[in-house]
C-alpha cells in the first residue's frame, strides 16, 4: 500500500488532498512540514503532500525555506478547492460563538465573516487539532474553523458552511518524492521549479533572468529568500513553463547559470487546470 505522509491531524486540509489524490493508501499524520519531507527521505512513506500557496492567504512561507534544503523532488502539484465551516458542540448555534480557533491561515481566509459576526480569531496550530481543543474546552462559547471532515471526526456540529472570503478559494499542493526522474515530455504543459543564488555582481538578477525573456519562455513566479544573517545574500525560487528537453529551456538556463553561484533543479511536473 502506498504510503502518504502530511503535515496536521487527520481532518486537515492536507489530509483530504492526500486522499484526493491517492485513494485507498496509508496517511501518516505529521506535526510539521520536516517531518513529512523526513519520512520520505527515510524511506518511511513514497509520497509527502506539502501545501505551498494559496489564492486569498499567499504562499506558506515554511514551506518555501524548506524546498531548497531537502532531498526529495516535486513530482505534481494539486489544487483543493478549501471550503471551511464554523464548527462547534453539539447543539451550539452562531450566537452562542465568541471565539473561534484555527491555523493563521484559516482565520485570514475567513476575517469577514469573523469580523461581521463579532468573533474573536484564535490563532492555532491545525484546523483540525482546533476541533481537538474545543472539545476539550468543552464550552459553546468556543468554535474551530475547520473542515466537513474535520466535523465528521471528531463528531462536531457544523454550525455555518462555506464561510471562506472568496468561494474560490484555492490551495496548491506539491506532491513529492525521492524518484527525481524527469517527466517524458508529450507536448504538453509544463512546468519546472528551480532555486538559484547569484552571485554578487551588478544587475545579476536582471541579466540572469533575460534568457527566458530572449527565448521567449514565460515565468510563473519568482520569489526571494533572504541567505544567512547579513541580509545580503538572496536566494530565489522561480517557476518555468517549460520542460527540460526543450532547446528554450537549455538556452536560458545556460545564462541563468552563468550569474549565478548555484542553480538546483527541484522538479518537472504537468501543469494542471484549476
Amino acid at each position: 500500500m502506498v504510503k502518504v505522509a502530511f503535515q496536521g491531524v487527520y481532518g486537515a486540509y492536507s489530509h483530504i488532498a492526500c486522499i484526493n489524490i491517492f485513494k485507498n493508501s496509508e496517511y501518516i499524520a505529521c506535526d510539521t512540514f520536516d517531518q513529512a519531507v523526513d519520512l520520505v527521505e527515510e524511506g518511511k512513506a513514497d509520497y509527502a503532500i506539502i501545501p505551498v500557496e494559496n489564492s486569498n492567504a499567499g504562499r506558506v512561507t515554511d514551506v518555501h525555506f524548506l524546498l531548497p534544503k531537502t532531498k526529495l523532488f516535486i513530482e505534481a502539484e494539486y489544487f483543493l478547492r478549501v471550503e471551511h465551516q464554523l464548527i462547534g458542540l453539539k447543539n451550539a448555534k452562531l450566537s452562542d460563538i465568541k471565539e473561534v480557533y484555527s491555523h493563521p491561515q484559516a482565520l485570514s481566509q475567513c476575517c469577514v465573516f469573523l469580523k461581521d459576526n463579532e468573533i474573536k480569531p484564535i490563532s492555532y496550530m491545525d484546523t483540525a487539532k482546533s476541533c481537538e481543543q474545543i472539545i476539550g474546552l468543552n464550552n459553546k462559547e468556543k468554535g474551530a474553523i475547520a473542515s466537513k471532515l474535520a466535523a465528521e471526526i471528531y463528531d462536531l456540529e457544523i454550525i455555518k458552511s462555506n464561510i471562506e472570503n472568496d468561494l474560490t478559494n484555492t490551495t496548491r499542493f506539491f506532491v513529492m518524492s525521492k524518484k527525481g526522474d524527469i517527466i517524458e515530455n508529450d507536448g504538453g504543459e509544463f512546468i519546472t521549479s528551480l532555486v538559484f543564488e547569484l552571485k554578487h555582481i551588478p544587475a545579476a538578477l536582471y541579466k540572469s533572468l533575460g534568457g527566458f525573456a530572449s527565448n521567449g519562455l514565460n515565468l510563473n513566479k519568482i520569489e526571494s529568500y533572504v541567505v544567512g544573517g547579513n541580509f545580503v545574500s538572496a536566494q530565489f525560487y522561480i517557476e518555468i513553463e517549460a520542460h527540460p528537453s526543450s532547446r528554450a529551456y537549455k538556452n536560458a538556463l545556460q545564462e541563468l547559470e552563468f550569474y549565478s553561484q548555484s542553480v538546483v533543479w527541484l522538479g518537472t511536473y504537468k501543469k494542471q487546470r484549476i
